[in-house]
This record gives C-alpha cells, structure tokens and sequence, in this order.
C-alpha cells in the first residue's frame, strides 16, 4: 500500500492549493470499464424530505457531489481551488467596482442532455425559482444577496444585487445556483424522488430500494459544454451501510475507489499497509464539526450554560482518543487554513477548566448539575460519532457541574427534527460551499440560518456580514471576520470542535485519484480514469 500526502500552501486572499503524485486527469484511460466509487453517504426520500436530489432543497455533501456531476452552474471551482472560472458561462464578471452588479454570457450553443436550447431565460428561471421555494434547508439563504436577475437575449444574464458581495461568483458556483429544465422541474415545488437531468458531464440514473439510493450510474454526457474534460465515460456509485463493509468492498476489489466517509480504525487500516493493491491519498480538509445549540430552549437559554460548556471541553483530549492525527483541535468555526481565521474561543477561554466553569454557573444563578441531552446522527459523518459523543458526555460530566445525556439518530429522522427545534444541543458537521470565511459564518449567523437557529446578532447581520462581503481581497476583510468569530465565542450560539483531513482511497490502476476530491469535499469523478495496474 503507498499512502500519499498532499499539501495544500494558502497565500493570501483564498486558499490556493497547487496538488501533485498520485497520477492526473491527463493519465486515465477514457474507455474500459466502468469505474466503481464507494461511499457511505445515504440518499433517501422521505415525508420530510421527498426532493433530495433537487437543486432548490439539497444542502449537503452527498446530494451535492451528485448535483456538480450532472447539473451545470455559471461558475464552477476549478479542480485545484482557487477563484471560480466559467463553467456554464464563457465570461463572468462585476460590472461596477462596488460589486453590486454582475454579468455573465452563457456559452455558445449549450443544451440539456435531452437536446433542449439552455437560454439566459432557463438561468433566470432556476434562481428565480430556488429563491420562490425557499426551502427549509437554508439552501436559499447562498443567493439572498441577489435582487433582481435580468436577461439581455439568449445568452446574456446580469445579476443586481442587493449589497456588495464579493464572494457572489463562488455562489454562482453552489448547485443551488444550477441550471435546470422547465419541462421538468415545476416553478413553485420541488421536484420529487430521485430523478436529476441537467447538462453537466454525466447523466444520471439511480437504483432506488425502499426509498433510498442504493446505486446510481454516472454516464458521460456527449452534449456536455464546460469546462472540465472527462477522463472516463461510466461511474457507478454505490452506498454502503458502514465503513467496514466498504472496506472490505475495496479488499475484493468490488470497488475501484473509496471516499467518504471513513473511518479512523479503516484509515489506520489503509496506512498499514492491508491492502498492497490500494493507495490511501490523505490531504487537508475544510470539514468541521460542531455542537449547536437552541438558544431559545430552557436549558441552554442562558449564555452562562454554553460558556461553561465551552470552557470544559478538552478538544485535545477528544481528538487524540477519536481521531488521532485525522484531525485538530478548532478554536473557530473558521479553519485555521481560511484567510481571516482567528483561534478566538481559545482566546476567551484557554485550556479546559471545570473551576473557571463553576464561577460562570454560579455568577449566573444556574443550579447544578445542569441536565442536558446531546443528540447526535449515527450514519452521517461516521461510526465514530459515537466514540465523540461518548467523550464530551464524560468530560462534562466528570466535572460535577453537568448531568449529560446523550442519544443517536438516523440522518433520516435527526436532520428534520434539529430543523424544527426538537434538540435542545446537537452535534452537526461543515463542508464548506466554498473555501472562504464567510461560507463557515453566515450560513450560520444570518437570516434563514441553516440550523434554524433562534441566535440573532444586529451588528453580524446588518454590519460585520455585509461589510466583510465588500471586500474583493479578502485580507482586508480580517477585522470584520475576527469580530463576528469574538462574537461567536462570547455568545456560544455554536461550540467548534475539530477539523478534519479528507482522504480518498483507490486501487492502483486508477488514475486522477489526487483530484478526485477538492478541498471543499466536492467529488470531481470526471477526473478519474483507468490506467495500467502494477
């Protein structure tokens, strides 16, 4: 087994990370068989999610990776991060220097995969219709500084907006901003079930048991116009129930390539040396993790409770027993890799300390122990979930001061019920939609927060946030961030944890393995292909 590392150097402004080993997209082979990718991401359909796989409701990794393989967005990220480039549009750009007004032309000749024009019209119609749907999932909430969108012919879109926001061209490049057909996605509902159309690299077609995905095949698009060259002409996905049994899946050689999620005893596994076919790729990642709370909810309403939270939690200890050097310790919900991070939980609170704990509660009135229940998801962000929970339940109760339940449930049934209140303290994770501060703080702090969070603060909305968004280099935009981070850490709205790496394994005749995955966790499957094993 060969384990690779790559490193990602930020320069300033946006992390700019130049990758290499591992083989690249000019490698793989375009023919052969299908390539099969493993993952344990679950894509189910129910009551209280019946459109996962549509562009106006999904907002999160899993359905994303398969939005960005088949639906085309104006702007995309390039495979080695960076500023966004034209993707569904030849040329994007801010027509003023206020970064108010912004114009795109889409390509010459662009259709759907069904053979049907994509026009500016179908631009305009997509945002409009994401915006009129507002769904509960927040998603929306990447296009609210969009005012107006108007059309000039076939090809030619112009974006008002509401106030200066630089950060506008990465949105244009979420899925939420992706183009879809008319014919088949209505104007005021979501599109129910699993089917996807688009005119990105694949097509798609999903294998669907008792309302979940069970496999799904990514067929090249002959009529794709993008910008991306695809190095294979089939993928199929499949899902996995558990990391180990996708390992195994690895072993046989069911599968050619193995990302998320992982677990830490699999990656320790891989590292070892298991299995001398595969290749283990590890490099640095956005994903966080977080505790959240409902600061609406008797338990935690006081600041007091969550300070003292804050000030027990030994993140040190957490990591090294989970996760070891899969991770690190988080002072913010900005990595420490992202332009205009500040360590400002640590900064108010230092190291772990049950005393300086106890003189919050106290000054506060709050009789201890205080009872808590932590919910957390049991088969989202992998089996170690458990494992962190275990540890905070134990670091809080040991300090007499905290009386900590804690309980699992299914994605299924847990991402509902956090939307509508029901969880008092929660654990949830971050994949960023684009590799810049304000993607890990207003999707938080804003209105129409993700978390449907009752935490308000006038100066984050009316102030920090948009004056932070006027800045086009986004150095100068560090005081404002670090103010809303001092913020977050004073009020404790959300606890951050950790960040963690991202890795991807493939057998060794796979090619393009090193760009399988960018920094944000978007899967780029058009960059694997099929070389010679040996």
């Amino acid at each position: 087994m060969n384990r690779k590392t790559l490193v990602l150097p930020a320069v300033a402004g946006l992390l700019t990370p130049v990758l290499a080993a591992c083989g690249g997209s000019d490698s793989g082979s375009k023919g052969g068989d299908a390539i099969v990718v493993g993952t344990t991401d679950r894509f189910t359909a129910t009551s209280d999610a019946p459109a996962p796989l549509d562009p106006a409701y999904a907002y999160d990794v899993g359905p994303w990776n398969i939005l960005r393989q088949t639906q085309q967005t104006l702007m995309a990220q390039p495979k080695g991060d960076g500023t966004p480039v034209p993707e569904a549009a030849e040329d994007c750009h801010f027509t003023d220097s206020g970064s108010e007004r912004y114009s795109c032309t889409l390509r010459d000749g662009l259709t759907f995969a069904n053979g049907d024009e994509i026009t500016a019209a179908d631009v305009k119609y997509s945002i409009e219709r994401a915006l009129r749907i507002n769904a509960d999932t927040g998603v929306a909430g990447l296009l609210n500084t969009i005012d107006t969108v108007e059309t000039q012919g076939d090809r030619n879109v112009i974006f008002h907006l509401k106030t200066a926001d630089a950060t506008f061209p990465y949105k244009l490049s979420t899925p939420v901003a992706s183009i879809v057909d008319p014919k088949d996605y209505p104007k005021d509902k979501l599109r129910e079930g699993f089917d996807v159309s688009g005119s990105g690299p694949y097509t798609f077609q999903a294998d669907v048991k008792d309302n979940a995905i069970v496999s799904a095949t990514f067929t090249k698009n002959p009529s794709y116009k993008g910008n991306v060259e695809v190095n294979n002409n089939k993928v199929v996905m499949r899902s996995y129930d558990t990391a180990e049994a996708m390992g195994d899946a690895i072993d046989k050689g069911d599968i050619d390539v193995m990302t998320r999620t992982m677990s830490p005893a699999l990656i320790q596994k891989l590292d070892a040396g298991s299995d001398k076919n595969a290749d283990l790729v590890d490099m640095p990642g956005m994903e966080i993790r977080y505790l959240a709370f409902n600061t609406g909810a008797p338990t935690v309403k006081s600041k007091a409770v969550r300070q003292a939270i804050a000030q027990i939690i030994d993140r040190g200890e957490l990591v090294s027993k989970v996760y070891g050097t899969q991770a690190e310790p988080l002072y913010s919900l900005v990595p420490a890799s992202i332009t205009g991070h500040s360590n400002s939980f640590f900064n108010k609170y230092g190291d772990p300390s049950t005393a300086k704990a106890k003189a919050l509660l106290t000054k506060a009135g709050i009789t201890t122990p205080v009872q808590l229940t932590l919910h957390y998801t049991t088969d989202h962000y992998g089996s170690a979930t458990k494992q962190e929970f275990e540890i905070l339940q134990k670091q809080l109760n040991n300090s007499g001061l905290f009386d900590i339940t804690i309980k699992g449930h299914p994605w299924a049934q847990f991402r509902p019920a956090e939307l509508k209140g029901q969880f008092d303290a929660f654990g949830m994770g971050w994949f960023p939609d684009f590799p810049d501060a304000d993607n890990f703080l207003a999707p938080f702090l804003d209105k129409d927060n993700v978390l449907k969070s009752p935490y308000t603060n006038a100066a984050i909305q009316r102030s920090l946030i948009p004056q932070s968004r006027r800045e086009a280099d986004r150095a100068n935009a560090a005081n404002s961030l670090t103010e809303i981070q001092d913020t977050v850490a004073e009020d404790v709205p959300v606890l951050p944890l950790w960040q963690g790496k991202q890795y991807v394994a493939a057998r060794d005749d796979i090619t393009g393995v090193s760009y399988a995955l960018n920094s944000t966790s978007m899967l780029q499957l058009w960059e694997l292909g099929r070389g010679v094993s040996g």
